[in-house]
């Protein structure tokens, strides 16, 4: 069987731990957002999906290409090609921050500037799927709650 490729504009469909489906779209390699969209049903409306809010957009391993189905493709919009900003706060002092994009625009900043973002880091299927059904079960995410931003040194 070929290797499915990493194509921007692909619409994903995950399948969650409770059988529901959660659907997502990948955009440069290695960045994919995520719907607030849940179904107990596959769908393949794909303007329906893409109608609706984006929860979050992280990078993801290449791996997921051989667990998520591919359910089409539309050209990714001005807004989906915007660069996506990620946060790296050093281990030792966190105060030391700073912001960067794919292209390797790097800013420093304050932890508090760090706020909304994704820290940078590279997720794996099974906890993309286990954030997608707690965001729509409305637990906290034991990975999301790991990776925000810190205010007090070790």
């Amino acid at each position: 069987m070929p290797r499915k490729k990493f194509v921007p504009g692909n619409f994903i469909m995950v399948t969650l731990s409770d059988g529901s489906y959660g659907y997502g779209r990948l955009r440069e390699f290695p960045i994919a957002s995520f719907y607030d969209y849940r179904t107990e049903e596959p769908e393949i409306d794909l303007d329906k999906i893409a109608s609706t809010p984006i929860l979050f957009t992280v990078a993801v391993h290449k791996s997921v290409l051989t667990k998520w189905k591919i359910i089409g493709n539309q050209p990714l919009d001005e807004k989906m090609r915007q660069p996506v900003w990620q946060f790296r706060q050093a281990i030792g002092n966190f105060r030391k921050c700073e912001v960067f994009d794919l292209d390797g625009n790097v800013i420093p900043v304050t932890p508090k500037e760090c706020e909304g973002l994704e820290r940078a880091g590279v997720w794996e299927a099974k906890h993309v799927e286990d954030r997608l059904l707690n965001t729509f079960m409305d637990k906290p995410d034991p990975n999301v709650e790991h990776m925000k931003v810190r205010y007090q040194d070790p």
